[in-house]
């Protein structure tokens, strides 16, 4: 019998957690083995205690998998947090101290010392974090590993071939996010209907903070921040899916315009040469159209894993700037998470264990 990781997924009911395990379905590595929820959701089937909000039907392989508890023992090798974060921070140490490896989509842990914060294509090495965080926490086969805020994923995308190439010295961020960033049943309607709401709370301070311990160095068992100053508003918006961000940069080193159009088209990182399954074959997608991106038309890019720039011109102010777009439920939460796990695997950190 193949060798499965067998998975448990903490906030399995909400709409990540349903990502969880739509993107989960027929996964060469993965197989969903354990759903935890909230109390009223405990002790039922996944079909009783689920609203299932996303296109197409619940996958038969979830529907009869009993409700428990978000706490230690679950029957799987590791789990996904998707847990809401006043309970996210205590469960996931839980978790991780009684030898679960935690990979978590929520927020209380992301900017921990000894935590990566990890978009595979961009900080692989920030795994080496690992060591020192079960030395620290006296952890034993658990660890937490934790991918980043929605926006910041598909902004730091972006970011990271000019900085690699050019070097970024500032950037300024204007967010335009979908209605799912906020969850069910999220933003009213009546708010968010002809409307634009200037202000998510925490969000301008994750993506400032997240962004410069992305693009950091590891040293010393912790992470040096970038000195990238960065600049954010975030800005909720009448769309179902798709984060956009409006970003101007300044660079360290002189470019042309073809130079940095290429450097992002070019870019393939280690989950491409590694071939990992959920990894897309370009995690940034260059479209020339001078309307493009556009949610609908491209926040599916990839299966949702690619983020998509355009509109890249020079800048009065700035050097360039530029649109990106990505999936928010996708490559900017569970098919984050998943990627991963999957670059875990690929380093060892996760132990393989027949199915049971």
């Amino acid at each position: 019998m193949t060798k499965k990781f067998r998975v448990g997924i903490l906030g399995a009911t909400g709409v990540v957690g349903q990502r969880f395990i739509q993107l989960l379905q027929n996964h060469p590595q993965f197989e969903v083995a354990a759903l935890a929820a909230s109390d009223r959701s405990q002790g039922k089937t996944y079909a009783e205690a689920c609203t299932w909000r996303l296109p197409g039907d619940m996958p038969e392989a979830a529907k009869q998998i009993v409700v428990q508890a978000p706490a230690p023992p679950l029957d799987c090798d590791f789990v996904f947090s998707s847990l809401p974060t006043d309970i996210a921070k205590q469960a996931e140490e839980d978790f991780a101290h009684a030898g679960y490896p935690v990979i978590s989509n929520s927020s209380p842990h992301r900017m921990g010392a000894d935590v990566p914060l990890l978009i595979p294509e961009v900080n692989p090495e920030h795994l080496e974090l690992i060591d020192a965080q079960r030395t620290n926490r006296e952890y034993d086969r658990g660890f937490i590993v934790t991918n980043p805020n929605c926006s910041a994923i598909a902004i730091v995308l972006a970011l990271a071939p000019l900085h690699q190439k050019f070097g970024v010295t500032s950037c300024v961020v204007t967010t335009m996010q979908a209605l799912s960033g906020a969850g069910y049943p999220g933003v009213p309607s009546r708010d968010a209907t002809d409307n634009v709401i200037p202000f998510i709370g925490g969000e301008e301070e994750k993506v400032e903070a997240e962004t410069r311990k992305l693009l950091g160095t590891v040293g010393q068992g912790s992470v040096i921040d970038s000195e990238m100053k960065v600049s954010a508003q975030c800005n909720r918006v009448n769309v179902t899916d798709g984060h956009m961000a409006s970003i101007r940069v300044n660079l360290s080193k002189k470019a042309a315009i073809d130079e940095v159009r290429a450097a992002l088209a070019s870019f393939t990182s280690l989950p491409q040469q590694l071939r990992l399954h959920s990894a897309p074959e370009k995690p940034v997608i260059v479209r020339d159209e001078i309307d493009r991106p556009q949610p609908r038309l491209d926040r599916d890019a990839a299966k949702g894993m690619s983020v998509t720039v355009g509109r890249l011109m020079p800048d009065s102010v700035f050097d360039y700037r530029f649109m990106a777009l990505g999936h928010n439920t996708i490559r900017g939460a569970a098919g984050a998470a998943i990627l991963n796990a999957e670059l875990l695997v690929a380093k060892g950190y996760l132990e393989s264990e027949p199915l049971r």
